[in-house]
């Protein structure tokens, strides 16, 4: 038998999922050279569906921001054009620089 529990108020997003989610969207936001990809807008989109909860939202963001850290020549305004350029709705950019305790 398999038993399955969540806590209200703790995600259930984990950071694995994130980066796995948004390592397509890399190469471009990184380098803002060309466009984003069918697949980093895929994957902005399935951020936006699978973060629902505020918890899991903060969460993903945090990921995210993590993620960001690790790429010191990660381009701010590109990656915050993303959501844009996608057409996808997220509640937070790709950044080293967001409060991600802000985030509902």
């Amino acid at each position: 038998m398999v038993r399955l529990m969540v806590r209200l108020g703790e995600a259930t997003i984990s950071c694995e999922e994130v980066v796995n989610i948004v390592r397509p969207c890399a190469p471009y936001i990184m380098t803002g050279i060309g466009s984003s990809t069918i697949a980093c807008c895929n994957g902005l989109d399935q951020l936006r569906k699978s973060a629902t909860t505020t918890a899991d939202k903060q969460q993903a963001c945090q990921c995210a921001k993590d993620a960001a850290a690790g790429f010191p020549m990660l381009n701010e305004q590109v990656s915050a054009s993303l959501p844009t350029l996608c057409k996808s709705h997220i509640d937070f950019p790709i950044s080293k620089n967001i409060n991600c305790q802000d985030i509902h």
